[in-house]
């Protein structure tokens, strides 16, 4: 017999009609992860809501805990809750401040070893990026303190500004067939790694379906 005669899920997160099955929940990076491991789980964008066929409830089964978990981390009152915890301390401070550092799009480099522009690179601080442009522009000692205390000691760091690497470019570029963090050194930036390169497209793959679909 079926698993879901002996050992049903009981959810308010899964709907039961006649031909298949529903998974109705908040927004979740591991909900999205874990519904694309079950077998034929698919998104209805119009509806919002993933649909299951019967024959995939085992598989749905073996990941519901998750599924579940996930779902109610992300619920409204949940959230909330967090957010009121975390106002006002360190953490909080230093992620806001690390979050706005990013939406600046800039990020220190040695002006005697610019990276190439317009070609996917590994940073320090940012994943792989692009760099568009650098003007010279010297980086405050006090934000380099705050924001990019790793980096290696000097004086006379400038400012490239740089974007995110496009799905295309990503699937497009060859990586380095070197690049352990003893190899990397005191780098700033170097040509990413496989793994740099599997990291970087499989955050873009993300970034597209959620412009266009989940």
């Amino acid at each position: 017999m079926p698993a879901f005669v002996f050992d049903p899920i009981v959810s308010k997160y899964l709907r039961r009609l006649d031909a298949h099955l529903e998974v109705v929940t908040p927004y979740s990076r591991t909900v999205v992860d874990e519904m694309r491991e079950v077998p034929f789980a698919s998104w209805d964008a119009d509806r919002r809501v993933w649909t299951v066929p019967y024959r995939s409830y085992e598989a749905l089964h073996r990941h519901w805990r998750r599924i579940e978990e996930a779902a109610r981390r992300n619920e409204p009152d949940e959230r909330k809750k967090r957010r009121e915890a975390n106002r006002g301390s360190e953490n909080e401070r230093a992620a806001r401040a690390r979050a706005t550092e990013r939406r600046r799009r800039r990020y220190p480099l040695d002006p005697n070893d610019l990276p190439p522009l317009g070609r996917p690179v590994m940073t320090r601080s940012f994943g792989v990026v692009v760099f568009i442009g650098c003007d010279g522009e010297p980086v405050d000692d006090d934000i380099l303190l705050s924001q990019y205390a790793d980096f290696p000691n000097r004086d006379d760091y400038v400012w490239g500004r740089w974007r995110p690497a496009a799905l295309d470019e990503l699937i497009r570029a060859w990586p380095s067939r070197t690049g352990s963090e003893t190899e990397i050194g005191d780098a700033l930036w170097w040509q990413p790694t496989l793994d740099d390169l599997r990291v970087a497209r499989k955050t873009a793959r993300g970034l597209e379906r959620r412009r266009g679909r989940v």
